[in-house]
């Protein structure tokens, strides 16, 4: 989780109880020896709540953790909020590519062109761009020396995921983020999410997949304005996406 939610967390944790999981092969938490499902790692976060002992909270869901959100949703007594943020419903042609890809490269367990692949996909073109040759080749060596040992069965859920039939029976609050400049997860994706999730709202941030890196300060805002509205105290995220370091 923080490896996602790090440049925020602090700021989040002054104003909410902050719970979250680590999927299995990232962290400490081991790799899982069968597929990864959304509906168990669902359950995994409505358990690292009831651990808290938060009985109702807003939720939070980063990329492959938005569909998890979307599915631990089904427990409205539960959940009071979900916030999306560069999440999907359902695999495009873009993300199923790039998820074989990325599944295939980290079960080669080459961790340098792991690392040159999640950059290039997952920074924006300005961020990308604008970073000085040592800096790229820092984050590089980060990337490659976090990447989780878990990537390969993550990325094969993401190939596999499809949440559109929980879409429309969502009853609570929604904020979804969109990151316009995503080679991963596509505006197209973000904008299914908002038009079919009822009363869904839909916030836009000019980043690529990472806005944690990219824009964290206008990220964060529109998390704890959304969060502010609904009155949710307590907030679990999901999502575990490494992010090179600043």
């Amino acid at each position: 989780m923080a490896g996602t939610y790090g440049p925020v967390l602090e700021a989040l944790t002054a104003r909410h109880t902050v719970a979250g999981i680590d999927y299995p092969g990232s962290g400490d938490t081991p790799r899982s020896t069968t597929p990864l499902s959304v509906d168990d790692l669902a359950d995994q976060l409505i358990a690292a709540a009831d651990a808290e002992g938060l009985a109702r909270f807003a939720v939070s869901g980063f990329s492959l953790g938005g569909p998890v959100a979307i599915r631990a949703a089904r427990h409205p007594e539960r959940v009071t909020a979900l916030v999306l943020t560069a999440a999907f419903p359902h695999r495009d042609n873009r993300l199923a590519l790039a998820s074989s890809v990325w599944s295939k490269i980290a079960a080669s367990h080459d961790r340098e062109l792991l690392a040159e692949f999640l950059l290039l996909m997952a920074l924006g073109t300005q961020a990308l761009e604008s970073m000085p040759a040592e800096q790229l080749q820092q984050n590089l060596g980060y990337t490659a020396a976090t990447a989780p040992d878990g990537s390969s069965e993550q990325t094969d859920l993401v190939g596999q995921v499809d949440v559109r039939d929980d879409l429309a029976g969502i009853k609570v609050p929604t904020l979804v983020v969109s990151t316009t400049d995503d080679r991963l997860t596509s505006t197209a994706l973000h904008r299914h999410l908002a038009e079919t999730i009822p009363g869904a709202q839909l916030a836009e941030i000019p980043t690529g997949h990472l806005p944690m890196l990219e824009r964290p300060e206008e990220w964060l805002q529109l998390i704890t304005d959304f969060l502010d509205k609904h009155h949710a105290g307590t907030h679990t995220t999901s999502g575990t996406t490494r992010r090179p370091s600043a």
